[in-house]
């Protein structure tokens, strides 16, 4: 199966939810009149990233009108929107959400939430506490949002739970960009990983990254898509916003997992044993160190006659 998939990298207004729905609903219609079949935008692309204190003003619960729109607008063309998500018992996510069909698909919370450098994640959002895939009309997809694919756990989870494409909407920022560059730090350093974990896990990578300057921090563009074989089908300017389409054959996903079988052969219960071994290790040694404590103490203790 082939989708003609398109990735809207843009500059979103910070806290402007209705100006950003507008937006929203513009590159849907572009989208439609390209004939994609779906439709990916950046992270928290319908409210901004550096919210801060004003996280709970925009967002926005399932049922929410907003919502609402959005199920409409994806009867015509499926979409993965960035959004902040409030739970029932109003906690906040940073949260990716699949439209198909004018319904809300999936929902992906972001796990991991970064607090160092310019990031301050935590302070705002709550994490999210599951990372799965989800079956679509085009087949089995992953969600991860930005800081998710840093950590080797996210992808390898993607693999194993049947993912032929993971879909990563980003809000990566400008970081070590010297004179004489194209691409700043964080740039290459998606690109090894993007390449890298299409390659090893044979699935389609689909990296959806905003642009434009916000609260005086940049953000370098660059979205693309990666086939299983690691070859980039499609590339979006860095830095300046752009819309780009590109045919993402799934077929390739077969042809590369019969040419190397590797998550065939994956020992699962081998890495579940090792995973609970390392989690049980701290708290096995604290009980020790805990038991040889209160022998200490009983030893020092005079005996009564």
């Amino acid at each position: 199966m082939s989708i003609r998939t398109a990735i809207a990298q843009m500059n979103p207004k910070l806290g402007d939810l209705q100006a950003n729905l507008a937006l929203y609903e513009a590159k849907i219609r572009q989208g439609i009149e390209n004939r994609a079949e779906l439709l990916l935008f950046p992270e928290l692309s319908l409210t901004g990233y550096f919210l801060r204190d004003t996280v709970p003003s925009v967002a926005l619960t399932l049922n929410s009108a907003e919502m609402t729109t959005l199920k409409k607008l994806s009867r015509d063309l499926p979409f993965v929107a960035g959004l902040v998500e409030e739970s029932a018992d109003h906690r906040f996510f940073n949260a990716a959400v699949y439209f198909e069909a004018g319904e809300i698909r999936h929902v992906h919370r972001k796990v991991y939430l970064p607090t160092y450098g310019m990031f301050d994640e935590q302070r705002y959002f709550a994490r999210g506490d599951r990372v799965r895939a989800f079956d679509s009309k085009f087949g089995r997809m992953m969600l991860l949002i930005c800081e998710d694919l840093w950590h080797p756990s996210t992808i390898y989870l993607a693999a194993l739970d049947g993912a032929l494409a993971v879909i990563c909407p980003s809000a990566s920022p400008l970081r070590g960009v010297v004179d004489g560059q194209v691409q700043d730090d964080n740039a290459r350093y998606w690109e090894m990983i993007n390449r890298a974990y299409a390659e090893t896990y044979s699935l389609f990578m689909l990296y959806a990254n905003r642009s434009g300057f916000e609260d005086g921090v940049g953000f370098w563009g660059g979205s693309e898509i990666i086939d299983p074989f690691g070859q980039r089908v499609a590339k979006a300017k860095y830095y300046d916003e752009d819309f780009i389409i590109a045919e993402v054959a799934l077929e390739a996903v077969r042809r590369k997992r019969t040419m190397a079988p590797l998550l065939r052969d994956e020992d699962m219960d081998m890495t579940i044993n090792e995973l609970m071994r390392i989690r049980e290790r701290p708290a096995a040694t604290k009980l020790v160190q805990k038991l040889k404590s209160s022998r200490v103490q009983s030893l020092r203790k005079p005996k009564r006659k």
